[in-house]
């Protein structure tokens, strides 16, 4: 029998799909003390929570940013606010995540991302941008 091997993007939607009628901040502050043995599965799940938690905000930005090393995560929607922030190496394996599924390779680079949400579907613009010790990853959000 042949394993079905689904991408980033398809787990990315499943997670968001899986969470959805949870507690996202509870969820995202489990996280820092309950990891899973599999990295790639908390970083979709970190990811997915907070993409759940700035929609629901009404955010018109989401930011991952990693300066030295140490990750922050905001929300910027009518007040900017701080979700709880993933573990380092999570942070990391996010930010490779999203290069993946958005072919982004380079220093800086932006590019429109369809996330699926059950019935209907949430268009996004992803950008990244790397300098020195700074990485930066943003969603923007369409205006509600």
């Amino acid at each position: 029998m042949e394993k079905i091997s689904r991408n980033y993007h398809a787990r990315l939607q499943e997670m968001c799909d899986c969470y959805m009628e949870t507690d996202y901040r509870m969820e995202m502050e489990k996280m820092a003390s309950e990891r899973s043995p599999d990295l790639e599965e908390d970083a979709l799940k970190y990811l997915a929570l907070s993409i759940l938690c700035a929609t629901t905000e009404k955010a018109r930005k989401l930011s991952f940013k990693k300066k030295r090393g140490e990750p922050k995560v905001t929300v910027k929607a009518e007040e900017k606010m701080e979700l709880p922030v993933p573990p380092g190496e999570i942070a990391d394996k996010i930010f490779e995540i999203m290069r993946s599924i958005t072919h982004l390779e380079g220093e800086k680079g932006r590019e429109p991302f369809s996330l699926g949400l059950r019935d209907g579907r949430m268009e996004l613009n992803v950008k990244v941008e790397k300098e020195d010790d700074k990485e930066s990853l943003k969603f923007s959000f369409p205006e509600l």
